[in-house]
């Protein structure tokens, strides 16, 4: 057996002998029968970003065949909030490469992740996965090259403070345990994740800890790895899912709200991004950012503004995006800068053999790390629609090829320094800023909307409903209301708590 299949954490792969996207109608059939499964969830994201769940009890294979063949029909008007009740049947198909075995249940379950249908049998034009699917067909087809991703989960786990071995406010950063008490939980979530085929990097403690009256609150981060780009959307999703779901087995609770109150490091979700040619990163040449790359840039931070509309999406979205917090507000772009919007991490670039200075007895071997080289967008967090956030990022790197100037435009945004330093004040006086509300999001996309509906990638009801879900937040002057009263900054944190 390929020892990429025996080593796959996932059981449908290993025992059926394939990778996921080889999946087939068929081979879920032959698990069902050979491993005793008895219920089948069909699951999909609703326009609250979270995943919904429809329930099958398996009463024979005729009636498993009709499921996986047909889907079942769902009230798209509960769903999302731009469907009318009155023509609001929509079909949810599974997708096989999707499936996999439910990691919680005490019955053998098989959950596998489903597309929205119209009444026509065509994809719903509006479905954000839909959305993203387009968006991605066209960037291939307009550039030839595939649009890889991986997202940074960060969140926040809370729960009764414990006196021994508390970690110091704020230095949470790849703490350990005893300092970091759920470590556990993340990791179990970890593996949960590879199981139903999260494709992780690590996981890791991040800076956000800190105690407040008999409360703990830690800040964790779990990383993926670069996959295509509809498999990391769906990543991001069951990721956010098996972690609630952990969360209350254990009795303790997560959120992934972008601010948790005031003065401490809020949860972001980075996404990094690579564009491969075959096997190939075209985001590097000769060891250094190749324009391919710089073109995307480009594009990343032309639409910045408006790309906080699926990646920003509720008011205290804003309280994050604010300077001095390795939050970005400057729509710009740096080497391993933490200030700007778009980072490009440190690569592996360097002609030094690192892993024989640290192990003398191996041998002095070549290797070829340009795959590792990623870009990184950093304004998104928690609430983001996942599907329509990675998908306005593939409508950005598409924008930066079909940009006249894009590699002037990327020089001219470039900063080598700290943005939020005082002395350099005047550099981020020239260059654009992020929205500084939901309201002002809205308003950004109406501007730019032309670009996302280009191609009819996005759908005009999508965006729509976007700008009018926004505006209506009337959240224009909230900074100003609410200023520095932690008492009306907490009750925003609340409103939104379990956002995304």
């Amino acid at each position: 057996m390929n020892s990429n299949i025996k080593l796959n954490p996932n059981p449908l792969v290993q025992f059926l002998g394939k990778p996921s996207s080889e999946f087939t109608k068929n081979d879920l059939i032959r698990y069902v029968e050979e491993n005793g499964i008895e219920m089948l969830n069909l699951r999909y994201a609703g326009g609250d970003g979270r995943l919904k769940c429809l329930n099958f009890v398996i009463n024979s294979i005729e009636h498993l065949d009709a499921v996986l063949s047909s889907g079942e029909r769902v009230d798209g008007s509960s769903l999302f909030t731009h469907i009318e009740t009155g023509s609001s049947d929509l079909y949810v198909v599974p997708r096989y490469r999707t499936a996999f075995l439910n990691p919680f249940t005490e019955i053998p379950t098989i959950d596998i992740l489903c597309s929205y249908f119209n009444k026509d049998g065509e994809p719903m034009d509006s479905s954000p996965e839909n959305i993203m699917r387009k968006a991605h067909q066209e960037l291939k087809e307009k550039t030839g090259f595939e649009f890889q991703v991986m997202g940074e989960l960060e969140y926040y786990i809370i729960s009764p403070k414990e006196d021994l071995f508390l970690a110091e406010d704020q230095r949470g950063y790849h703490e350990s345990s005893p300092f970091t008490k759920w470590e556990m939980l993340r990791t179990e979530s970890m593996h949960a994740i590879a199981m139903v085929g999260g494709n992780i990097k690590y996981g890791h403690s991040e800076v956000g800890n800190f105690t407040i009256n008999d409360t703990i609150y830690e800040q964790n981060e779990i990383e993926f790895s670069p996959s295509p780009l509809e498999e990391a959307a769906d990543q991001l999703l069951i990721a956010k899912w098996i972690l609630r779901t952990l969360a209350y087995r254990y009795g303790v609770t997560i959120t992934f709200a972008p601010k948790i109150t005031v003065g401490k490091a809020g949860s972001g979700m980075h996404i990094h991004t690579r564009l491969m040619k075959g096997d190939k990163n075209v985001m590097v040449e000769d060891g250094k950012l190749s324009d391919i790359a710089r073109k995307a840039i480009a594009g990343y931070l032309a639409l910045a503004p408006s790309l906080t509309a699926f990646g920003n999406t509720n008011p205290a979205s804003y309280f994050r995006l604010v300077p001095h917090q390795e939050a970005p507000t400057t729509i710009c772009w740096g080497d391993r800068n933490r200030s700007v919007l778009v980072r490009v991490p440190l690569g592996w670039s360097g002609k030094k053999n690192m892993a024989k200075i640290a192990n003398p007895l191996e041998e002095d071997a070549a290797h070829d790390f340009s795959h590792k080289q990623t870009v990184e967008f950093r304004c998104p967090d928690g609430s983001a629609d996942v599907y329509l956030l990675l998908a306005g990022l593939t409508v950005a790197v598409r924008h930066g090829f079909e940009m006249e100037n894009a590699l002037e435009f990327a020089k001219n945004t470039y900063v080598d320094v700290n943005i939020f330093h005082d002395e350099f004040k005047e550099i981020a006086s020239r260059l654009d800023h992020l929205p500084a509300s939901c309201y002002e999001s809205a308003l950004r996309l109406e501007e730019q909307r032309g670009i996302y509906e280009k191609y009819g990638v996005f759908s005009k009801s999508m965006i729509d409903g976007t700008i009018k879900k926004l505006k209506a937040f009337n959240d224009e002057h909230l900074r100003e209301e609410v200023h520095c009263s932690k008492e009306k900054i907490m009750k925003l944190v609340h409103n939104y708590f379990h956002c995304g």
